[in-house]
């Protein structure tokens, strides 16, 4: 591949994906978004799929997935049910591969709470032919996502409860130590498959109650102390 000079020519800008950090002017970089499926017990068996010893398996979104709160979402083409999941993130912040479990909360740079959007139904004929989970999981806006709390501020997210109301109602309640994998197990395992490198965003997973959104909806996702990530759902695209 050719590297990128001062005196090369590029066809177009792509805009670059970021995120603010908590108590800062600075603003983490976005390089990968990872995914964790199927993390707590609760939620496998609420959808009746995989064998809750199963180890962790992962797969990505875009970068421009991400969207900030406070954001006015449109309820997505090609989908008549448009899920909600929770999620504790962890962002890197030194890469590494084949990292070992104990060693590996030193590459986290901090915490923030996402939403994993989902088209249910395009993800379960994916999961029903074989296909992968793209159509249902990787689209645009498919990854809310608030401030990076650093590590160095708040500590390590290993428990403390995740939530999420859609319009003041309660519909996802659990505990981060009701992870089957915890984070330090996830990193280790994805450094086996990827090389990390800062600025990778890791969805950790969701707890059971994920359901369905319609145009209107409030959506407000909590973790721990961390302040509350909340979007809207506008009207379908056209």
């Amino acid at each position: 591949m050719m590297p990128i000079t001062a005196s090369t020519e590029l066809l177009f800008e792509v805009p670059a994906t970021s995120l603010p950090v908590a108590g800062s002017a600075a603003r983490f970089p976005v390089r990968r978004i990872y995914c964790v499926g199927r993390n707590y017990v609760d939620h496998i068996r609420e959808m009746k799929e995989g064998d809750e010893r199963d180890p962790p398996f992962f797969f990505q979104k875009p970068t421009d997935a991400i969207v900030q709160g406070g954001t006015a979402l449109p309820y997505p083409l090609d989908t008549q049910d448009f899920q909600f999941e929770i999620e504790l993130v962890a962002a890197v912040g030194r890469g590494g591969r084949a990292i070992a479990p104990g060693k590996a909360l030193d590459h986290v740079f901090g915490y923030a709470i996402g939403i994993d959007l989902t088209r249910r139904d395009r993800q379960r004929e994916a999961r029903d032919m074989s296909r992968p989970w793209e159509m249902g999981k990787s689209f645009d806006q498919s990854a809310p996502c608030g401030p990076i709390h650093p590590r160095a501020d708040i500590g390590d997210l290993l428990a403390g409860e995740i939530a999420l109301r859609v319009n003041g109602k309660e519909k996802q309640r659990g505990d981060l130590r009701q992870m089957i994998w915890n984070v330090p197990e996830i990193i280790a395992n994805l450094s086996m498959q990827y090389v990390l490198a800062p600025g990778d965003l890791i969805f950790t997973g969701t707890p059971a109650g994920v359901g369905p959104l319609q145009p209107g909806d409030r959506v407000e996702g909590m973790v721990g102390d961390l302040p509350p990530l909340t979007i809207t759902i506008g009207p379908r695209e056209i």
